[in-house]
């Protein structure tokens, strides 16, 4: 119930009820209603200042979320890079000097990848974290830079190794005969006395002193390229072509095991020592070639001799004696 209200009137001298106008009471609820919103507004702004909504806190933890896989995604992408730096250490400190190719230019391995347009599509997009997101995006992009030039350098190396293989099993590294004929050397290279002329003329190879009927040896892979018989000189005669410039002939054979064009293994019987052509003695004259040129085959009988076995054959292919033929 409303509390009733009175004035003194002066003129009458008596208490007069006073009497509330509507207007009044309508200004009255409208001042009321006007404070109430305001501090409702107040208070609103204040909470939003003051404390996140729901909305702003999913947003803020898919945030935190992103930039934790961001980091564990620029972590992974720093760590394989280490892992192709450490690829390409080995590559140009070690493979490339053992197989003997030149270290892949710094430059090369260090150089940039695009120009200033290459990653528009990005900043187009307007994203909060385009500057993260490009960073991230260059380093992923030097890194497959990175891996397609060690994809490319180790096809090489592949490629030489391949080759080395080759050159090595091509290299004629054992004796033609048994290393048990060790003592038999009866003639090294270099001037000797020939034995029909009885003068001092080169000897392009090295005479292995044996019975007839003892196995030959190729020395390295390669191909049959002459198998010959004649009544002089050499007599009975291979000739294995390995490549690379190599070339063996085993001279005064008594008999063939192999054919003209037939490939040939390192160790694989190719004949037999006999005393045919220019012979004073059965035994096997065996003769290196590199490139046309007729070297001292002593120095290529490291693959089956021991430090002092190949002492003792150099020695006694130093001794100016007679050879057994030509």
């Amino acid at each position: 119930m409303a509390r009733i209200k009175y004035y003194y009137d002066t003129e009458t001298c008596k208490y007069e009820r006073v009497k509330t106008k509507k207007t009044d009471i309508i200004l009255n609820m409208l001042g009321i209603l006007a404070l109430t919103g305001v501090m409702a507004l107040s208070l609103i702004i204040l909470y939003y200042n003051f404390f996140d909504s729901p909305k702003e806190i999913a947003l803020k933890n898919r945030i935190k979320e992103l930039e934790y896989y961001y980091d564990l995604k620029e972590k992974e992408v720093q760590l394989i890079n280490e892992a192709v730096d450490a690829v390409a250490y080995r590559d140009d400190n070690i493979y490339r000097i053992v197989l003997g190719a030149e270290p892949i230019d710094k430059n090369i391995r260090n150089a940039g990848v695009g120009g200033a347009d290459r990653y528009a599509d990005i900043r187009d997009k307007n994203l909060i974290d385009e500057d993260m997101i490009v960073a991230l995006s260059e380093k992923v992009d030097k890194l497959k830079r990175k891996v397609y030039i060690e994809l490319k350098s180790q096809d090489e190396l592949r490629s030489l190794a391949e080759k080395k293989v080759k050159l090595f099993a091509a290299i004629p590294a054992i004796q033609p005969i048994s290393n048990k004929q060790l003592v038999a050397l009866a003639s090294g290279f270099g001037v000797r006395i020939h034995p029909i002329y009885k003068v001092k003329k080169m000897h392009t190879g090295i005479d292995f002193a044996a019975p007839i009927g003892t196995p030959i040896y190729a020395t390295a892979d390669g191909k049959v390229e002459e198998v010959s018989v004649k009544f002089s000189g050499y007599g009975k005669m291979v000739v294995l072509d390995h490549g690379f410039g190599y070339k063996t002939r085993y001279a005064h054979m008594h008999d063939f095991a192999v054919r003209t064009g037939q490939n040939i293994k390192r160790g694989e019987l190719i004949g037999y020592v006999g005393d045919t052509g220019v012979s004073t003695a059965p035994h096997l004259h065996y003769e290196v070639m590199l490139n046309g040129v007729l070297i001292n085959p002593v120095h290529y009988f490291f693959n089956d001799l021991s430090p002092d076995e190949y002492e003792k054959i150099v020695e006694l292919s130093s001794i100016e004696n007679q050879s057994l033929g030509m």
